[in-house]
């Protein structure tokens, strides 16, 4: 997370980067949460999507993650930028507590809906799990103890 350039009107500001594993989980989350404005005009929010920035594209003369996703393949833009201005740091707090419970919110139902992406990571991190047989096919069921 880093400072976004200096608003005199909204001096408070933070943008936030999301990595998501495939463009279409980015901009599924994009599309999902755009949708719902900004309660108080004393925030503004916006959303791209973005390359993300790796230790050879972060070099002094290298492209920075506005400017390479502009380039090349839309398919490589997997994370999720969002851009927060307030005119206070309390007002600046409440929008991002909502954008965070919002964006947990996107995650699960992916977790959830998603199968042929999310699952296989899920799958793998519930191996060894207590209470959890992982078979041939993923995820067995929940043994109990």
């Amino acid at each position: 997370m880093a400072s976004t350039s200096h608003d005199p009107d909204f001096p408070c500001a933070l943008d936030i980067r999301i990595a998501l594993p495939t463009h279409r989980l980015a901009h599924t989350a994009l599309t999902s949460l755009s949708v719902d404005q900004e309660l108080s005009p004393l925030v503004r929010r916006s959303f791209s999507l973005e390359r993300p920035i790796t230790h050879a594209t972060h070099g002094i003369n290298d492209k920075t993650g506005d400017e390479a996703s502009n380039d090349g393949n839309p398919e490589s833009r997997t994370v999720l930028r969002t851009q927060y201005k307030a005119t206070t740091n309390r007002m600046l707090r409440v929008a991002v507590n909502g954008f965070f419970e919002s964006m947990g919110v996107v995650v699960q139902v992916m977790e959830e809906l998603d199968l042929d992406t999310i699952q296989n990571e899920s799958i793998e991190s519930l191996e060894g799990a207590q209470g959890i047989e992982v078979g041939l096919g993923g995820v067995a069921g929940i043994t109990s103890a």
